[in-house]
């Protein structure tokens, strides 16, 4: 339901080859936002999709439907189904598409879009096991694989499976405020928002048994964000040597301890703007950034907006 009182409709494409996890993620997320989404799904031809698991699924609906569609979800497919080329297909059913429509890509569906030219010149993201395949075939795309999403306005793209719903939870965050976000996350039974990056999930040597971790440290900061936390205070807190923390720091979260903290910083800005009526510099000093200004930059650098357009868009959310 937009700013008119319009249900959105939500279109998702099944293409062959695709995952039955990542194909109901769109359905299960929109589908607990009170009423604000219509989820409909479709395949190329209308006809039953080959599913990467034992069974077919039915598919209600022919890509005719795309053309009606508010916000358009690609569902990911098997990385042997991954379209060297664009199927004449796929093609016809991406064509039924409207030009201000909204277009998602879950996982692998980025090489589908890419192939279609939609990605060129847009930044997006993929699975961090094809990333070098991707680059490989798709020069155009700035590619970043270091992300569980890219929001690039009409378009938006996401890593591997779960990360679905990292990006259908921005957009019900993004078209109608935190709140409803965050009772669609409950109801799902899952984090309205995900720490870190991609690089967290990446293969790599498994640490030596009885490890500490720093997730306690992690708790501990996010309560204290208000104050000037450094890392040799995490560190100690955490009673490791700052070569130690900061190593296993990266490994657990995939970004640095400084990057980390930005990141909550900026996300509870976020929350406060869009939940509170607090003045600018309030919020700055509530978060730990030092001025307003400071606030107003590392905003603009993770959003590209200001608070100010930010609240004014969350406050025009929360009204529909």
């Amino acid at each position: 339901m937009n700013g008119d009182g319009r249900v959105e409709r939500v279109v998702v494409l099944a293409l062959d080859g695709v995952y039955p996890f990542e194909l109901g993620i769109p359905s299960r997320i929109f589908g607990a936002a009170d009423g604000r989404y219509e989820v409909l799904t479709c395949s190329v031809d209308g006809g039953p999709v080959r599913s990467n698991a034992d069974f077919t699924i039915g598919v209600p609906h022919g890509p005719e439907i795309l053309a009606t569609a508010d916000t358009v979800v690609v569902a990911s497919v098997a990385d042997r189904y991954i379209p060297a080329e664009l199927p004449t297909e796929v093609a016809a059913a991406l064509a039924w598409i409207r030009p201000d429509a909204r277009i998602v890509s879950i996982c692998t569906a980025a090489f589908v879009l890419a192939e279609a030219g939609l990605l060129d010149g847009r930044r997006a993201t993929t699975h961090w096991r094809v990333t070098d395949l991707f680059r490989r075939r798709y020069p155009r795309v700035d590619l970043d694989p270091d992300v569980l999403f890219v929001d690039d306005g009409r378009i938006l793209t996401s890593a591997g499976a779960a990360s679905g719903v990292d990006v259908c939870l921005h957009i019900v965050r993004t078209d109608h405020g935190s709140d409803l976000a965050n009772t669609v996350a409950r109801r799902c039974v899952v984090p309205p928002f995900r720490e870190g990056g991609q690089a967290q999930y990446i293969e790599q040597p498994v640490p030596q048994s009885g490890a500490a971790s720093t997730a306690a440290t992690r708790a501990w900061a996010l309560e204290h964000l208000d104050e000037p936390l450094t890392l040799t205070g995490l560190a100690n807190h955490a009673r490791m040597s700052l070569r130690t923390f900061a190593r296993r720091f990266n490994e657990e979260v995939g970004l640095s301890p400084g990057r980390w903290l930005i990141q909550q910083r900026v996300a509870r800005a976020r929350h406060l703007l869009e939940s509170s009526d607090l003045p600018v510099d309030r919020i700055a000093a509530e978060v730990g950034f030092a001025t307003s200004a400071s606030l107003r930059q590392h905003l603009h650098a993770a959003i590209g907006v200001s608070p100010q357009a930010y609240r004014r868009t969350f406050q025009a959310a929360s009204v529909r």
